[in-house]
């Protein structure tokens, strides 16, 4: 399985009507949905598929036609990241009429076309589950934890200063967070 970690782009058209897709990780697709919205006022469709892993590591799949006729659109964007293998990502395909009727096969075809255009153009990265630690530390080893933090490519959520000291919330994989509490040792404490 692969995902992508930022947005990619591609626009198709087809008898006179417009269908920009945008490819994105699940993490940004409602933000993503409300500003493409705002941006694209005279757009008559927001056709949306995702495709993510729950907690329980189940595929969970979710499918929009915004008003397009049932199936014509948001299963075929759908198919297109079942098809690639794609997990954690979204595509949304914002369509402006372009005066046409496409006909139901039409609109499949348009709809798969353009999420496979913003497919084409994107960087796919490998699927890793990554894991949430949270884990204090005293004032002193705070540049140590964040050297190594850095070192091993973690991602760092946030980081707060109180009385006793810091306290971290990280995410990686789960080989990656082994090694990084192994080089820490007694230097943190887990919460």
């Amino acid at each position: 399985m692969n995902t992508v970690n930022q947005i990619f782009t591609d626009m198709i058209e087809i008898k006179g009507s417009k269908f920009i897709a945008f490819l994105m990780p699940i993490s940004e697709y409602e933000e993503q949905m409300s500003y493409l919205r705002s941006i694209h006022p005279k757009a008559v469709h927001f056709v949306s598929a995702t495709r993510s892993l729950n907690e329980f590591d189940q595929i969970v799949e979710y499918s929009g036609d915004d008003g397009e006729p049932k199936g014509t659109s948001g299963k075929p964007t759908l198919s297109v990241l079942q098809g690639h293998e794609l997990i954690n990502a979204a595509v949304i395909t914002v369509r402006y009429f372009g005066g046409t009727k496409l006909g139901p096969g039409g609109l499949v075809r348009a709809y798969a076309e353009a999420a496979n255009a913003a497919y084409a153009q994107a960087e796919l990265l490998p699927y890793e589950k990554l894991y949430t630690q949270r884990f204090s530390c005293e004032y002193t080893n705070v540049s140590m934890v964040e050297y190594e933090i850095t070192q091993k490519a973690i991602r760092c959520i946030s980081k707060v200063f109180g009385e006793r000291g810091a306290e971290f919330t990280i995410e990686a994989t789960a080989e990656k967070l082994e090694i990084f509490f192994d080089t820490l040792g007694r230097a943190i404490q887990k919460i």
